[in-house]
């Protein structure tokens, strides 16, 4: 049995239920950042040896809360090297991903991701969230980009009037078409300047390591 790259133990550690190609798809991450970052510095370089632990974990925080059913639309806005859009779109094969960013040269690592790694469900677009028309969402998601109340500005444009039905083992739940972001630090000025009541849920509740205190998930419902 191959040996798995440093870190992806620390997937395997909180989620198990994955499919050989996914399992080949998360493990292939690895090599894939480390080459390109060499070209485009898409992952902070003391970083890279950590990529499971600071980057695609902590991108699964979101589907540790979140179970998209099939069919869900979600655009990641800043989505720089493809945190968190990449990581759940390998977790959510039936869910499509819309990867949004001003810099060019980061899609283009996306693309190459995406291409080596065979995943299907992920589209690009060299934008601003701004400047996106014609689109809608149910989701958008994004990780330490921009402050609350920017984020919410330029989500609330692109988002679903109506929500997904998820079925679960107590019956059928609506979850209501939102923005769900990753942030750290204090947020409580960050909360009362947007004006919004999110459902905050801390990341060390989810996954147990040092790395992610005072780090956070924000559920903004439309």
């Amino acid at each position: 049995m191959d040996t798995p790259p440093q870190g992806m133990e620390i997937i395997h550690k909180y989620f198990s239920d994955f499919t050989p190609q996914q399992g080949q798809q998360f493990a292939a991450l690895q090599q894939l950042y480390r080459e390109w970052n060499e070209k485009i510095n898409v992952v902070s370089r003391k970083d890279i040896d950590q990529l499971y632990l600071h980057h695609v974990l902590h991108s699964l925080a979101i589907a540790a809360v979140f179970d998209f059913p099939p069919g869900t639309e979600v655009v990641d806005i800043g989505t720089g090297g493809g945190f968190p859009g990449v990581p759940l779109a390998i977790f959510f094969p039936q869910v499509q991903f819309h990867l949004v960013d001003s810099i060019g040269k980061k899609l283009k690592v996306i693309e190459a991701v995406k291409g080596a790694t065979g995943v299907q469900n992920i589209s690009t677009q060299h934008s601003r969230a701004e400047d996106i028309k014609g689109r809608s969402f149910h989701f958008a998601v994004s990780r330490a980009v921009a402050p609350l109340n920017e984020l919410w500005q330029w989500s609330k444009p692109l988002l679903k009037s109506k929500g997904v039905l998820v079925k679960g083992a107590e019956g059928v739940t609506i979850i209501q078409p939102g923005l769900i972001c990753l942030k750290g630090g204090n947020l409580k000025n960050e909360i009362e300047e947007s004006k919004l009541k999110p459902h905050v849920v801390p990341v060390d509740h989810l996954f147990q390591e040092e790395h992610f205190k005072e780090k956070f998930l924000l559920y903004c419902p439309q």
